[in-house]
């Protein structure tokens, strides 16, 4: 039940996501647009709608005199979309407020409204895709991991197939030294599992220790990781473009030098350090490759991984879409397949959660490259790295997403953007300081950062924070 207590606590730090919901709605509001979020909010997880609350930082209660009869409402909700809704009155010492308490949908059914499966994107409610209606459907089943890639194999099977020396040593274990023992700690990590006919090899031991993936199916082998490098900015002209026949894990460090090397040299930063770089660093290029190769959708079906290199940008992208806004890569952490990226953290292949996307923005500042941009379409995330650009010839929305990306940075580092930290990122010098506040007057109206209230009424010493925090 929500309390006052609660609606406080809201009021003052809760940020708006797939779980929470603000609206106004100070004398009415549409039954159809409730129906919507209620089907959006329960195919996420379940979470609160709350009417009468403003939904612009920062908030305060409006009041609202939307449905006034909450048992017809709710009788409503319940004939619409066969799904009970808690309808909670709060008499707030600034006015009326309702609060909607949505269930999560039941497993394997997503629900729907008028035909329409919701979701939440940003401040929108869309059609969710096909590749999560299709996992959705299939959560009364066997999870994708679990399911076999090659049923039957004998013990000869298992190690022809898969990596195993490679799995010890990435797991930093000692190789067993019987064939026997090596089936056991494969076991034990629910990477094969015993039958009557003989061992299922799954296909998380397949997706992260295939010697070749096209051994298995033709359905594993698309989901290499493809790498295509072209000859200059679009598509026209293509150099190479091969899939990475290996599991994920044991051809990780070898796909990432691959593409590594592949890369033209900053020539920029190459003055300053008197060696050859690199364009785009390799510690970039692993975060960027790890966090496509965890975070894809695996129900999707004919798509993979692609690490596609231009003359002036590298692209990383992977089918599906993400679970949190492009906006909160940098602070926020949400996996959309756990037990993968579990087993390679411990074989070193991931970082530390959330700890990726940190470590591309700050090595972008630290190489001089514009800031990495984050894209999502239909049914795929990309993530761009740039070549390097000197800050005149950085279009607008370059500058304020470099903007934002250092604010939100400093802010997880436990520090504060100001005028003279920008500055330094975009190495400009003192006598552009007008230059640098122009930038954050920029990204302020584009509510991607505020002020740091609790700082300093001084605008020379102004310190700012992402729209967030």
């Amino acid at each position: 039940m929500t309390t006052l207590e609660t609606l406080n606590r809201w009021l003052a730090d809760a940020p708006e996501n797939e779980h929470l919901e603000f609206k106004e709605a100070k004398q009415q509001y549409d039954t159809t647009k409730l129906l919507r979020y209620c089907v959006a909010l329960a195919n996420e997880g379940g979470g609160h709608l709350v009417l009468g609350v403003s939904d612009k930082r920062p908030r305060q209660v409006v009041g609202t005199q939307a449905f006034q009869n909450r048992g017809e409402i709710t009788a409503r909700i319940l004939e619409a979309l066969r799904m009970r809704v808690d309808v909670q009155e709060l008499q707030h010492p600034d006015g009326r407020v309702l609060v909607f308490a949505v269930p999560p949908r039941p497993a394997g059914t997503p629900l729907h409204h008028e035909g329409a499966y919701l979701m939440r994107a940003g401040e929108e409610l869309v059609p969710m895709s096909p590749d999560q209606l299709k996992r959705i459907f299939a959560e009364g089943g066997p999870d994708w991991f679990d399911r076999p890639a090659r049923a039957g194999a004998g013990p000869e099977d298992v190690v022809a197939l898969l990596d195993t020396q490679s799995f010890f040593d990435l797991m930093q274990l000692p190789y067993p030294t019987s064939r026997d023992g090596v089936l056991e700690r494969l076991a034990q990590e629910r990477l094969i599992e015993r039958q009557a006919g003989g061992w299922n090899i799954t296909n998380l031991a397949a997706i992260l220790l295939a010697k070749r993936l096209d051994a298995f199916s033709p359905e594993l082998a698309r989901k290499a990781a493809r790498v295509v490098i072209y000859e200059g900015t679009n598509k026209l002209a293509t150099r190479y473009d091969e899939p990475q026949p290996q599991g994920y894990a044991v051809g990780f460090e070898k796909l990432v030098d691959f593409v590594h090397s592949s890369a033209p040299r900053n020539h920029f930063v190459e003055q300053a350090l008197r060696d050859e770089v690199k364009m785009f660093p390799r510690q970039a290029i692993r975060e960027l490759v790890a966090n496509a190769l965890v975070h894809q959708s695996f129900e999707a079906t004919g798509q993979s991984v692609m690490v596609e290199m231009y003359a002036d940008r590298l692209e990383v992208s992977n089918p599906g879409l993400p679970p949190i806004k492009v906006e909160r890569f940098i602070d926020e952490f949400r996996s959309r397949n756990e037990r993968l990226a579990e087993l390679m953290r411990r074989m070193r292949v991931c970082e530390e959660k959330g700890s990726g996307i940190d470590k591309v923005v700050h090595l972008a500042e630290v190489f001089q490259l514009p800031a990495p941009d984050f894209r999502i379409s239909e049914t795929r995330t990309t993530a761009v790295l740039f070549s390097y650009q000197d800050f005149a010839d950085m279009s607008k929305p370059d500058r304020i997403r470099a903007c934002y990306q250092h604010c939100a940075l400093k802010y997880v580092s436990n520090e504060r953007m100001s005028n003279q930290s920008l500055r330094e990122r975009f190495r400009l010098p003192e006598s552009k300081a007008a230059t640098a506040s122009q930038v954050i007057g920029a990204t302020k109206d584009a509510g991607l950062i505020k002020t740091d209230e609790s700082d300093t009424t001084s605008t020379r010493y102004a310190r700012y924070l992402p729209f967030w925090a």
